[in-house]
Protein backbone atom coordinates (compact mmCIF):
# COMPACT_ATOMS: atom_id res chain seq x y z
CA UNK A 1 0.00 0.00 0.00
CA UNK A 2 1.57 3.66 -0.98
CA UNK A 3 2.44 5.83 1.70
CA UNK A 4 1.45 9.30 1.76
CA UNK A 5 3.39 12.38 1.02
CA UNK A 6 5.55 14.05 3.59
CA UNK A 7 4.25 16.74 5.38
CA UNK A 8 7.20 18.81 4.45
CA UNK A 9 6.01 18.60 0.66
CA UNK A 10 2.49 19.15 1.14
CA UNK A 11 3.57 22.14 3.21
CA UNK A 12 6.03 23.10 0.60
CA UNK A 13 2.96 22.63 -2.05
CA UNK A 14 0.04 24.67 -0.08
CA UNK A 15 2.78 26.88 0.00
CA UNK A 16 3.40 27.12 -3.66
CA UNK A 17 0.01 28.08 -4.48
CA UNK A 18 -1.02 30.57 -1.74
CA UNK A 19 1.49 32.44 -3.10
CA UNK A 20 -0.35 32.56 -6.26
CA UNK A 21 0.51 29.89 -8.64
CA UNK A 22 -1.93 27.51 -10.08
CA UNK A 23 -2.21 24.47 -8.98
CA UNK A 24 -1.14 22.75 -12.12
CA UNK A 25 1.98 24.61 -12.27
CA UNK A 26 2.63 23.29 -8.69
CA UNK A 27 1.99 19.75 -9.56
CA UNK A 28 4.89 20.27 -12.68
CA UNK A 29 6.66 22.14 -10.35
CA UNK A 30 7.02 19.42 -7.58
CA UNK A 31 6.73 16.47 -9.76
CA UNK A 32 3.52 15.14 -8.51
CA UNK A 33 0.39 14.49 -10.17
CA UNK A 34 -2.18 17.10 -10.46
CA UNK A 35 -5.19 15.02 -8.54
CA UNK A 36 -2.49 15.06 -5.56
CA UNK A 37 -2.60 19.04 -5.73
CA UNK A 38 -6.21 19.87 -6.40
CA UNK A 39 -7.39 17.26 -3.21
CA UNK A 40 -4.76 18.67 -1.16
CA UNK A 41 -5.60 22.17 -1.73
CA UNK A 42 -9.64 21.16 -1.16
CA UNK A 43 -9.09 19.52 2.01
CA UNK A 44 -6.78 22.43 3.42
CA UNK A 45 -9.43 24.74 2.57
CA UNK A 46 -11.71 22.38 4.23
CA UNK A 47 -9.98 21.49 7.74
CA UNK A 48 -7.39 23.90 7.72
CA UNK A 49 -4.19 21.43 7.84
CA UNK A 50 -2.36 19.39 5.14
CA UNK A 51 -2.14 16.20 7.23
CA UNK A 52 -3.01 12.87 5.48
CA UNK A 53 -6.42 11.16 6.73
CA UNK A 54 -6.10 8.29 8.44
CA UNK A 55 -5.36 4.89 6.48
CA UNK A 56 -6.61 1.79 6.99
CA UNK A 57 -8.95 1.15 10.26
CA UNK A 58 -12.25 -1.40 10.20
CA UNK A 59 -15.35 -0.90 8.50
CA UNK A 60 -18.53 -1.42 9.84
CA UNK A 61 -20.93 -4.15 8.74
CA UNK A 62 -24.86 -2.82 8.54
CA UNK A 63 -25.47 -6.11 9.71
CA UNK A 64 -23.98 -5.31 12.80
CA UNK A 65 -27.10 -3.91 14.92
CA UNK A 66 -28.40 -6.92 14.09
CA UNK A 67 -25.97 -9.29 15.25
CA UNK A 68 -28.46 -10.76 18.10
CA UNK A 69 -31.40 -11.50 15.64
CA UNK A 70 -28.95 -13.28 13.10
CA UNK A 71 -27.18 -15.50 15.72
CA UNK A 72 -30.32 -16.35 17.56
CA UNK A 73 -31.73 -17.50 14.24
CA UNK A 74 -29.35 -19.47 13.69
CA UNK A 75 -29.16 -21.57 17.01
CA UNK A 76 -32.67 -22.06 16.90
CA UNK A 77 -31.97 -23.36 13.23
CA UNK A 78 -28.93 -24.41 12.39
CA UNK A 79 -29.51 -25.94 8.88
CA UNK A 80 -31.10 -22.16 8.02
CA UNK A 81 -29.85 -21.23 4.11
CA UNK A 82 -28.72 -17.90 3.89
CA UNK A 83 -31.46 -16.81 1.09
CA UNK A 84 -33.85 -17.60 3.99
CA UNK A 85 -31.68 -15.88 6.62
CA UNK A 86 -31.56 -12.94 4.25
CA UNK A 87 -35.29 -12.98 3.66
CA UNK A 88 -36.19 -13.59 7.47
CA UNK A 89 -33.91 -10.29 8.45
CA UNK A 90 -35.42 -8.19 5.53
CA UNK A 91 -39.01 -8.89 6.78
CA UNK A 92 -38.03 -8.60 10.55
CA UNK A 93 -36.02 -5.26 10.10
CA UNK A 94 -36.16 -4.01 6.71
CA UNK A 95 -32.38 -4.53 6.01
CA UNK A 96 -31.73 -5.98 2.67
CA UNK A 97 -28.62 -8.22 2.57
CA UNK A 98 -27.38 -10.55 -0.09
CA UNK A 99 -26.66 -14.24 1.28
CA UNK A 100 -23.18 -13.56 0.19
CA UNK A 101 -22.88 -11.05 2.48
CA UNK A 102 -24.94 -12.92 5.50
CA UNK A 103 -22.24 -15.77 5.10
CA UNK A 104 -19.38 -13.70 5.20
CA UNK A 105 -20.42 -11.87 8.09
CA UNK A 106 -21.03 -15.57 10.13
CA UNK A 107 -17.82 -16.47 9.14
CA UNK A 108 -16.15 -13.01 10.28
CA UNK A 109 -18.28 -14.45 13.98
CA UNK A 110 -17.20 -17.90 14.38
CA UNK A 111 -19.70 -19.70 12.40
CA UNK A 112 -18.14 -22.09 10.34
CA UNK A 113 -20.30 -24.71 8.20
CA UNK A 114 -19.23 -28.14 7.14
CA UNK A 115 -21.01 -31.41 5.73
CA UNK A 116 -19.71 -33.42 8.52
CA UNK A 117 -16.75 -34.11 11.08
CA UNK A 118 -14.06 -35.22 8.32
CA UNK A 119 -14.79 -31.79 6.16
CA UNK A 120 -15.94 -34.03 3.39
CA UNK A 121 -19.46 -33.85 1.54
CA UNK A 122 -21.78 -36.63 2.16
CA UNK A 123 -22.00 -39.33 -0.60
CA UNK A 124 -25.80 -39.73 -1.81
CA UNK A 125 -27.55 -42.84 -1.64
CA UNK A 126 -27.98 -42.74 -4.96
CA UNK A 127 -25.13 -42.87 -6.52
CA UNK A 128 -22.50 -46.27 -6.48
CA UNK A 129 -19.90 -46.19 -4.47
CA UNK A 130 -17.27 -47.13 -7.42
CA UNK A 131 -16.70 -45.83 -10.40
CA UNK A 132 -18.14 -48.25 -12.93
CA UNK A 133 -15.60 -49.37 -15.73
CA UNK A 134 -16.15 -49.40 -19.25
CA UNK A 135 -18.02 -52.47 -19.69
CA UNK A 136 -20.73 -51.27 -17.25
CA UNK A 137 -19.47 -53.29 -14.48
CA UNK A 138 -18.10 -52.04 -10.84
CA UNK A 139 -14.06 -51.89 -10.78
CA UNK A 140 -12.63 -54.77 -8.92
CA UNK A 141 -9.00 -54.81 -7.22
CA UNK A 142 -6.90 -56.86 -8.57
CA UNK A 143 -8.45 -55.67 -12.24
CA UNK A 144 -5.03 -53.93 -12.74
Amino acid sequence: MPRPYSLDLRERVVSYVEAGHSRRAAAAHFRVSPSFVINLMTAFRQRGAVTPKALGGWRHSKLDPHRVFILRRVAEQDDISMPELADELHAASGVKADPASLSRWLIRNGYRFKKNAAGQRTRSARRPTSARGVDGHAATEDAA
